[in-house]
């Protein structure tokens, strides 16, 4: 496995999201089908890459997505200035009155508590990114000298939401290839995207083609079963052991059937309960194993904390940090996104740093 280039900080953006950003209707401590109100968040599988390395981590980022333009497209777009992620690669489709041919995301997401798992109802039929195509965005343009990124993240989400997405995603990654951009992509597996259209043969038929143009190569054993049909063994239905050698041989199975892949790495997450996990990570890199061991943490929010994984260790990788250090990173920051509600993280680099260090959790004043 040859190492990841990382390009100079003279491009425009340190990295570029492409993806799907949804609103996130969140009914605290109460549930869907009960609340009375909801707090508003914006969301996405790519997208909160990209803001936690705006957000935690200080690097130029941006988002390549599609929204209606009405007021719940407005919305999710000043959400997403809140969180400093660049808009100006947003395609903006016209609305029709009442969403018939396009619409915006929404995601109903309920936390979950002790034995109550969380909760997850997406609304996204015909939204505006599911149509978007190749040709829509000026890739060239995006990735060439006049601009540039240092980096390109998106995942199994996007190429999810419809046939087109897919293409796009292939369409991206060729670009950036081409101004070598290194690609990473989660896998992110959701059942509920693929059952209409094909279920798990599709799945795996759609990202075995796009896997062979990335570099960075992220998941957990259920993403890598389902996508590319690569098992852990010694791995039951309930994820309730994990055992390392397994997912060892699972990754250098991954590596030899992708020699394009640079990095594979895997979350390592046993749910004792909603409310209290076990959680680590397992990745390899340059043909040698990193292992961070699982340490028991408590849940408040358990939705994004494998983009946050995500966006630290790619952090780790742009500021050329040591593999185990970029591993260790990704580890603490998405412990601490699931700290907070929300799909994104709220942390900042000096907590990142003092978990990573194994500091406690003694009050800060």
């Amino acid at each position: 496995m040859k190492p990841i280039l990382i390009p100079d900080s003279a491009r425009r953006w340190d990295c570029l999201s492409l993806g799907e950003v949804m609103l996130r209707l969140d009914p605290g401590e109460s549930r869907i089908h009960t609340t009375r109100q909801f707090q508003v968040w914006e969301g996405g599988g790519e997208y909160n890459v990209a803001r936690g390395l705006r957000r935690c981590f200080g690097l130029r980022t941006a988002i390549a997505t599609a929204l209606a333009d009405n007021p719940a497209g407005r919305l999710v777009e000043d959400l997403i200035l809140q969180g400093g992620v660049d808009t100006s690669l947003i395609r903006w489709l016209p609305y029709d009155g009442v969403g018939r041919t396009v619409r915006n995301g929404i995601n109903f997401t309920e936390r979950g508590f002790g034995v109550r798992a969380a909760v997850g109802c997406s609304d996204r039929g015909h939204t505006a990114i599911s149509h978007v195509k190749r040709g829509d965005f000026d890739w060239e343009a995006i990735f060439g000298a006049a601009a540039g990124a240092r980096w390109l993240h998106t995942g199994g989400i996007f190429a999810a939401l419809s046939a087109s997405t897919a293409e796009v995603a292939a369409e991206a990654m060729d670009a950036a290839r081409k101004h070598a951009t290194p690609v990473s992509y989660d896998l992110n597996y959701r059942e509920s995207l693929w059952k209409s259209i094909g279920g798990k043969a599709k799945a795996q038929e759609v990202n075995r083609e796009l896997v062979r143009k990335v570099d960075l190569l992220l998941g957990n054993e259920e993403d890598f079963s389902a996508m590319l049909g690569v098992e852990v063994k010694g791995v039951g239905e309930e994820f309730a052991e994990l055992p390392i050698a397994g997912y060892e041989e699972m990754l250098r199975e991954v590596a030899a059937a992708y020699p394009n892949l640079k990095l594979v790495a895997s979350t390592l997450r046993t749910a004792h309960s909603a409310s209290r996990n076990a959680w680590g990570a397992i990745a390899l890199y340059e043909d040698k194993i990193v292992h961070v061991a699982q340490r028991e943490i408590e849940i408040f929010d358990r939705v994004g904390g494998g983009d946050s994984f995500a966006s630290g260790l790619i952090y780790g990788l742009l500021t050329a940090r040591p593999i185990e250090w970029a591993v260790r990173c990704g580890v603490a920051h998405g412990a601490l996104a699931m700290t907070t509600p929300g799909d994104t993280s709220t942390a900042t680099l000096g907590e990142v740093e003092r978990i990573i260090k194994g500091g406690p959790a003694r009050i800060a004043r």
